[in-house]
């Protein structure tokens, strides 16, 4: 837990209040959060398994705690399938779901910079 009364944090919550894709990014970045938003654009409705293996480096303590995070921020649901065994789906939201086209974006110029760095990176060699 961060002090409420820390400069840093007081900084922070101004530029969340003031500035949407500062705001965005609080939700959506990280390491995994964009993954998984990417495969449930990709997969729809997906069971929690199927997820995993999309992302096979990610721990099932990490995976469960970005799942929980973006399911607080409404972005994520989570369905239960009172069965036994249980069987869990996630899927986005109507409002996750709003953020494929944005989501598209910064895929496809986030490759474009990939293969232009790496080329600039090659021809310095």
């Amino acid at each position: 837990m961060r002090k409420t009364t820390s400069s840093n944090y007081i900084n922070e919550e101004r530029i969340l209040a003031s500035c949407g894709m500062a705001y965005t990014l609080s939700l959506i970045g990280g390491r995994w959060k964009p993954a998984i938003l990417w495969q449930l654009l990709l997969n729809g409705r997906i069971r929690y398994n199927q997820l995993k293996k999309g992302l096979p480096d990610i721990s099932e303590r990490v995976l469960v705690s970005n799942l929980r995070e973006l399911e607080t921020h409404l972005l994520v649901s989570r369905i239960v399938h009172p069965e036994v065994p249980p069987r869990v789906e996630y899927e986005l939201t109507e409002l996750g779901q709003s953020m494929k086209p944005m989501l598209e974006t910064i895929s496809s110029w986030g490759n474009m910079h990939r293969e232009l760095a790496e080329t600039e990176h090659s021809v310095q060699i």
